[in-house]
């Protein structure tokens, strides 16, 4: 048997308007909003490095400078950082730096959906398989997310999506799995269905922003039909893979994901990551503690 090609490309679809968050994306791109100290595109980041990517690709649209500048060098800084002997921020902020070549910017014209702005990139992916990483998810894991996913895929090629149990009255906020056969960590699939209401829905196993993707993903998008919402939906796309021999497969990853797109899952993802911090644990529990300690002598 061929062996597989790596995965060392990823996508990361960073077109939003971020109109949840308003009004603090008037001027500052959602992706670039921090969770804790590191903007979340950050975390995304650092997540496809674990698992052996070396070309990043955002796809962006009108008013996300800042998010291009955030991955460049920033020599005044570094110096002044130097100047000051501040070692361990100027540790930090090297993993911020991209390295000349290893980043593209791809303008999505029209917001017209996930599918869309994955296709955007076609040109750059080639016929290589591919990682699509959405940021908004944030995943807290022992073993980085993607890394565990790139592993499995080793195992069953095709297409690869990362999955996760939802209470039944959520299914209507996601991509849905109807399973075929269930391995444990690895699922293979018979179907998916765009945010399905609960009684429809054929499994409550959703899929959320990893996905590890057969380059043919990108000729099904070709056909640029429309889905769930009138959008160009990535789901669509990989649907079409379950026929062939290639196969589509969920995978159950160990770890705890933020919907760092809604208020309160940022918020959530705020205070978990905090907790996970040795130099901020202590005072933050403290704080929570006697926050709770009041609320309940208030009653």
């Amino acid at each position: 048997m061929a062996q597989r090609k790596k995965v060392t490309k990823a996508i990361f679809p960073v077109a939003g308007l971020g109109t949840r968050f308003l009004p603090a994306t008037k001027s500052v791109p959602k992706e670039i909003m921090t969770l804790v100290d590191k903007p979340l595109v950050q975390y995304a980041i650092d997540e496809a490095r674990a698992a052996g990517i070396t070309e990043f690709i955002f796809v962006t649209s009108r008013g996300k400078g800042a998010l291009e500048d955030y991955f460049d060098y920033a020599p005044q800084l570094e110096q002044e950082l130097i100047r000051k002997g501040k070692t361990d921020l100027l540790e930090a902020l090297e993993n911020t730096n991209m390295e000349s070549g290893a980043t593209a910017y791809i303008r999505q014209h029209k917001p017209l959906g996930l599918g869309h702005a994955v296709w955007c990139a076609r040109r750059l992916i080639g016929d290589e398989p591919f990682a699509v990483m959405l940021p908004d998810d944030v995943i807290a894991a022992e073993k980085p997310c993607l890394q565990q996913m790139v592993e499995a895929y080793e195992e069953t090629g095709g297409s690869m999506v990362a999955a996760m149990e939802v209470p039944r009255d959520k299914t209507s906020a996601y991509g849905v799995l109807d399973v075929r056969e269930d391995r444990g960590s690895i699922v293979s699939v018979n179907g998916m269905v765009e945010k399905p209401k609960a009684e429809d829905a054929p499994s409550n196993l959703a899929v959320i922003g990893r996905y590890v993707l057969d380059p043919s993903v990108l000729e099904n998008l070709n056909d640029m039909k429309t889905g769930a919402g009138g959008e160009i939906q990535l789901t669509d796309a990989i649907a079409k893979e379950i026929q062939t021999d290639r196969g589509v497969f969920g995978f159950r990853f160990n770890g705890q994901r933020f919907d760092c797109g809604s208020k309160a899952g940022f918020l959530q993802a705020t205070v978990a990551f905090g907790l996970a911090r040795e130099d901020l644990r202590d005072d933050l529990m403290s704080y929570l503690q006697d926050l709770f300690a009041a609320e309940k002598a208030a009653q």
